[in-house]
């Protein structure tokens, strides 16, 4: 039963490893492939996040406790960071002009940022920007 348990324990944990490494990947392809900043940040965020993960949860079943505890600290951490800095990367690129706004469906910053005085279009604030 030891063996048998040992074997099922490497496959598994190859199996995420090899996984993580495909995802961390196609992040990577993404970063360099898609055209705009929004994309870029979906692919740095979505794909790298859960290659990360995966990688960590196969790493984790092959240490010792102590050490799994830390890898479980690490992925935490990425859990809480990655988000907040894709939406603060994402809302500086919208306000330098480096997202092609015309692109958007929903365009929500629309009206938040406009200046005070400037007419309300309808856009942005949960509804419907413009559409392409």
């Amino acid at each position: 039963m030891n063996g048998f348990v040992q074997t099922a324990l490497e496959a598994a944990t190859a199996v995420l490893l090899l996984c993580g490494a495909v995802f961390c990947l196609l992040g990577g392809v993404g970063l360099v492939r898609f055209p705009d900043t929004v994309t870029r940040l979906q692919a740095a965020a979505k794909a790298q996040n859960l290659g990360l993960l995966l990688i960590l949860i196969g790493a984790a079943l092959r240490v010792p406790l102590p050490y799994a505890g830390l890898l479980l600290l690490i992925a935490v951490f990425q859990l809480t960071t990655v988000p907040v800095l894709g939406q603060i990367v994402g809302r500086i690129a919208y306000r330098t002009g480096a997202v092609e706004r015309h692109t958007l469906t929903v365009d929500e910053l629309a009206r938040r940022l406009a200046p005070p005085d400037a007419p309300d279009t309808g856009e942005g604030g949960g509804g419907r920007g413009r559409e392409t």
